[in-house]
């Protein structure tokens, strides 16, 4: 990890300020420069790439800033707050932390821009609902005709984060609730809110009734179609269970939410 880490830590002139650490998405290392505290992060892969030029362009504006990057590397301002929105969910505050996810993105939603080059289209995102489907069929069916019904009929098109949930948007202090980790994708802003209901795990995502309040304050919120705000849900729930499949975890969890989503739509 150092020999990732260390080139960015003497070109950039940073000085460490805590212990380094890899996530899926990247390695990191929490740092200071010019006595301001930030995080630098080196890409492992390319939708990590793509995820440092959208946050780039977002400029703070919901999300964290980044102060210096290259193609591979990026030095952002780190989040120093001390709350947690799963921590807020747990504790009785679900409805306050899922308006603060849906003021964040229609934050990030609201950049009118032209767009950054090499943005994923969520139809391409979704290419392997379609191949889950036809491979362990149930749920998965259900999930991939409602995908491919939104995907034919989108609007309101925007840069989209892509993984919208309570761990990826994170307290900094005076300078409110901001998004990281970010996929680089472009299509309907409605699939940025459909992760949320996936999340902050799997106790509080599954628990009765709770995804229909939580979906009619987020369509509210976000000035969203309620129908089409459950679809999402049901798309990406699919897909978010295709991949557990494929990276040999249990999908049940996604699958379950997929279901509730369904069951409310034909209620």
């Amino acid at each position: 990890m150092s020999d990732e880490l260390d080139p960015y830590i003497r070109r950039w002139g940073l000085l460490p300020d805590g212990e380094p650490f890899t996530t899926f998405s990247g390695f990191l290392q929490p740092v200071r420069f010019n006595g301001a505290r930030c995080m630098l992060k080196v890409a492992r892969r390319e939708k990590d790439r793509r995820g440092g030029e959208l946050l780039v362009w977002w400029s703070g504006e919901g999300a964290a800033k980044v102060l210096v990057h290259d193609q591979r590397a990026i030095l952002m301002e780190r989040a120093t707050g001390a709350s947690s929105l799963a921590e807020m969910a747990r504790s009785g505050q679900d409805d306050q932390a899922t308006r603060i996810l849906c003021d964040v993105v229609l934050r990030l939603n609201s950049h009118k821009a032209p767009f950054p080059d090499q943005l994923v289209p969520l139809d391409q995102w979704f290419g392997d609902l379609p191949v889950a489907a036809a491979k362990y069929g149930g749920t998965f069916i259900k999930c991939a005709a409602v995908a491919a019904d939104l995907l034919s009929n989108q609007n309101d098109f925007a840069p989209l984060h892509g993984d919208i949930h309570h761990g990826n948007v994170l307290d900094f202090g005076d300078r409110g609730w901001l998004a990281i980790d970010p996929k680089g994708l472009i299509g309907e802003r409605g699939f940025d809110y459909a992760n949320i209901f996936c999340n902050p795990d799997p106790a509080i995502a599954t628990k009765p009734g709770r995804l229909q309040r939580q979906a009619s304050l987020a369509a509210d919120a976000a000035r969203l179609e309620w129908v089409r705000l459950l679809q999402w849900i049901v798309a990406w729930a699919g897909l978010s269970a295709a991949w557990c499949i494929e990276d040999g975890q249990e999908p049940q969890h996604a699958l379950e939410v997929a279901k509730l989503a369904l069951a409310a739509l034909e209620r």
